[in-house]
């Protein structure tokens, strides 16, 4: 199938029926009940699933997504999406962004970089921003929850709900306003800024003010335009319109600032092209889709209330300057999904859960503080600080540094563990993120061969483990160019890497088996997690 050619084929092309009859039914209790099947609950949706967690996904509207909306992946999204199994086809489907090009009297003047080239690097491997349409990276998700036997209920809205000690009771309404009725252990709501769940609970949202203004959003085709640049005309008003080439379709997206409400008609869009641009009318062959933004700001105090959990837009919207807000959301589901699965199946205490708060909360706050000053700035220039590869979480209660007068700059505990281009015993090339890959904790051994593997694997219990020793007189993995060591230091060290790839414990080899069992039993077994 041609790539331009899926948007209109996979619209309506979801799995997943609305189960219920007129009136009340039951369904069959789920784990996770998660509301709103965007890019935040798709994520998560995969990771409970490839993880054998009970979940059913809900989402109110008859279709995926539409839209390209935010579509700028960052470097730290693409490696969750490496670990996901969807980054494969997010690389064939996406494109890196093209110099912007600026128009006056119906001619370029003047082009530029507006996203900053950076080369890959051996611990980095995908290292630009990918512009991939929110509505393919939407379905490229959906594509992977079916592969992993998950599926979104369409035209389905959760439309109340009740939480006691054990669970949480929804309603949810159907298609001919059907009515069911579901249990659940913990409830996710990834149901957007304006999410139903949050206002439920009487939760708001606080934060910056951005000045008035609206903006057109909208998918067109049309004649006229190079695809190799992103076009950019500035209006009097002070304000702009920009057509986009989105990779891999035959679709430009327009975003066009103004200072009043505008009308986002089709016939509409093709008058403001007109008026603003040097094409005509008639080379606006088609209006796929069109939506009116009105920047907003702000978060909300708290993501867990019981056994319900806020995350991405429903915690945190974001101003689109720096392509950050739908990375941070799918980020949350991220850091929420192997928690949820490790209480729910292998033993943790329910506190684990309390982290996801502790350590997703202050990146969103560092973000909305980006994503503010970029937009009250106007700046065009988009660095590798909006990467999110220097994310990490050193004050997390899951985090112990065990090691001693480090060198600067050294890899420690709360940091993102890198990759690194390594080979087998027998010489067979492989990469770190090939053995991190999976909902699976990793103990990384450098020079450490008096590890007590045992010890660890009984302090894990059902927590799937992974050791992979690096040096010694039965290694492994062997790292014949240094890159491994470059990235994690040549000191001896014992890493425990969880499952969203940061590192949890770092220990020197004569603490290592005592540090690493005390984490374990305490993240995962029956010890609480200290405040």
């Amino acid at each position: 199938m041609a790539l331009n050619n899926v948007k209109e084929t996979l619209v309506h092309s979801t799995e997943g029926t609305f189960e219920g009859t007129a009136g009340d039914a039951t369904a069959p209790p789920v784990d996770v009940l998660v509301s709103g099947a965007g890019p935040t609950g798709l994520a998560l949706g995969i990771d409970l699933a490839r993880r054998g967690v009970t979940t059913l996904i809900v989402e109110r509207q008859d279709t995926l997504s539409l839209g390209a909306r935010g579509s700028g992946i960052q470097p730290r999204t693409q490696e969750v999406y490496d670990d996901l199994g969807v980054l494969p086809a997010a690389h064939a489907a996406s494109g890196l962004y093209p110099p912007m090009a600026l128009w006056e009297d119906g001619r370029i003047v003047r082009t530029h970089e507006m996203v900053e080239r950076v080369a890959p690097t051996p611990s980095m491997p995908y290292a630009d921003m990918r512009m991939l349409p929110q509505w393919r990276n939407v379905r490229l998700l959906h594509d992977r929850l079916l592969d992993l036997g998950g599926s979104v209920q369409l035209g389905t809205a959760l439309t109340d709900f009740t939480q006691d000690d054990d669970g949480v009771t929804a309603r949810l309404t159907g298609p001919d306003a059907s009515v069911r009725t579901v249990r659940a252990r913990y409830l996710v709501a990834c149901d957007g800024g304006g999410s139903t769940v949050r206002k439920q609970l009487g939760v708001r949202m606080t934060g910056p003010q951005l000045a008035q203004g609206h903006a057109v959003l909208a998918d067109v085709r049309l004649d006229g335009l190079d695809r190799d640049h992103w076009h950019r005309w500035a209006l009097a008003s002070g304000g702009f319109v920009g057509l986009l080439p989105m990779a891999g379709t035959d679709d430009f997206q327009l975003i066009a600032a103004a200072a009043v409400e505008p009308d986002t008609s089709h016939e509409a869009v093709r008058d403001l092209i007109a008026t603003h641009t040097h094409l005509t009318r008639d080379q606006v062959r088609e209006v796929l889709w069109t939506s009116l933004y009105r920047p907003k700001a702000g978060m909300v105090d708290a993501y867990r209330h019981g056994r319900v959990f806020l995350a991405g837009d429903a915690a945190h919207i974001h101003s689109p300057a720096g392509g950050q807000g739908l990375n941070t959301s799918v980020q949350d589901a991220y850091n929420l999904g192997w928690k949820l699965d490790h209480v729910l199946r292998h033993g943790a205490p329910d506190a684990l859960l309390d982290t996801y708060e502790t350590e997703r909360r202050p990146i969103a706050a560092d973000i909305l503080a980006t994503s503010t000053r970029l937009h009250r700035s106007g700046s065009l220039r988009r660095g590798r600080e909006l990467h999110q590869i220097g994310i990490g979480y050193p004050d997390s209660p899951l985090t112990r540094e065990l090691r001693t007068d480090l060198a600067e700059g050294a890899r420690t505990a709360g940091d993102r563990a890198p990759d690194a281009p390594c080979t087998t015993p027998d010489g067979t090339p492989t990469r770190l993120f090939d053995a991190f890959r999976g909902p699976h904790f990793t103990v990384l051994a450098l020079d450490a061969p008096d590890l007590d593997t045992a010890a660890l694997t009984e302090a894990a219990g059902s927590t799937p483990l992974h050791l992979l020793r690096v040096g010694g007189l039965t290694p492994d993995l062997l790292d014949p160019d240094g890159h491994l060591r470059a990235a994690y230091g040549t000191t001896p060290t014992v890493f425990l890497i969880r499952p969203d790839g940061y590192v949890a414990v770092a220990a020197p080899p004569e603490k290592a088996t005592t540090a690493l069992a005390e984490a374990l039993r305490t993240h995962f077994g029956a010890t609480p997690i200290p405040a």
